[in-house]
């Protein structure tokens, strides 16, 4: 009982955390988007679809987390920008952004670019959904929340396994500690390592089973990616120096810090898709 309390807990903080809020109360989804959630539920061939809810979410693109096959479920957060077409942006200037302290005027020409980066193509709304499903339905979350322990375990054994090879366990403090602090600081980088490589191999993953539903959802995909990284681009005129510190000029989030690669580049995202486009429609 205590455990499936947790679990729900947990999610639900997650929901409060990227709930989009409107007049004071949470922002509730349209019916229209409900709609393309179940269609992306019943594409995806999701077995039960009572394990995933939507709800609207802060932000600009699709967020999620849970595990669909426990009691409490997997949570789907849909932006309001996915409420705009293309003859109707409300769901983009219904709401206040604010950059550097500035808000947005949507009716200047920074305006107008961020409009259409922001409004997405029904394919490349599923497609964003839909990524996001089939990385719950993968249990990405659960393989995320592997690699801490695993790496702490594989650190704590390697620790002792060459304190006993070395003769160190009986040894000085001294060495022992010398010994202790360099595994430990080899168990951290291995640790980033590892957490990057499968944050890497999950994404690519999600992206290539949403692009593979069909030829529309790898056409929204392409879509997707190729608007996220226009709106980047934009956003790192609007915010001046900070906005050149988050994002690359290609419009990647800059992803390497020293040794690690903490963001899979879009760039190599959106050539993904790519790639299994050509290959749908050969």
């Amino acid at each position: 009982m205590g455990v499936q309390f947790l679990r729900k807990a947990s999610v639900w903080t997650f929901k409060l955390l990227h709930e989009c809020w409107s007049d004071g109360q949470p922002a509730e989804l349209s019916q229209r988007l409900s709609g393309v959630f179940q269609d992306v539920l019943q594409d995806t061939a999701v077995k039960s679809t009572d394990s995933y809810r939507a709800f609207a979410a802060s932000g600009f693109h699709p967020v999620s987390a849970g595990i669909p096959w426990l009691p409490a479920g997997s949570l789907v957060g849909i932006p309001p920008n996915f409420d705009s077409t293309v003859e109707d942006k409300k769901g983009i200037v219904d709401h206040v952004v604010v950059i550097n302290g500035k808000e947005v005027d949507w009716e200047s020409n920074e305006g107008v670019a961020l409009k259409e980066a922001l409004t997405f193509s029904p394919e490349a709304q599923k497609f964003a959904i839909a990524r996001e499903v089939v990385y719950l339905q993968n249990g990405s979350p659960l393989a995320m929340a592997v690699v801490a322990p695993v790496c702490l375990a594989g650190t704590c054994l390697c620790g002792v396994g060459i304190k006993i090879a070395l003769g160190l366990s009986t040894g000085p403090t001294v060495f022992r500690g010398i010994c202790n602090l360099t595994v430990a600081a080899a168990g951290l980088i291995f640790y980033y390592v590892c957490y990057d490589a499968v944050t890497y191999y999950l994404d690519c993953k999600a992206d290539r089973n949403a692009a593979t539903v069909s030829k529309d959802y790898a056409r929204g995909g392409v879509e997707f990616y190729d608007k996220i990284l226009s709106r980047n681009r934009i956003l790192r005129a609007l915010m001046g120096k900070e906005g050149m510190k988050m994002y690359a000029p290609s419009g990647n989030l800059f992803p390497r810090y020293w040794f690690r690669i903490k963001y899979t580049p879009y760039t190599y995202r959106r050539d993904l898709i790519v790639n299994i486009l050509r290959e749908l429609q050969a």
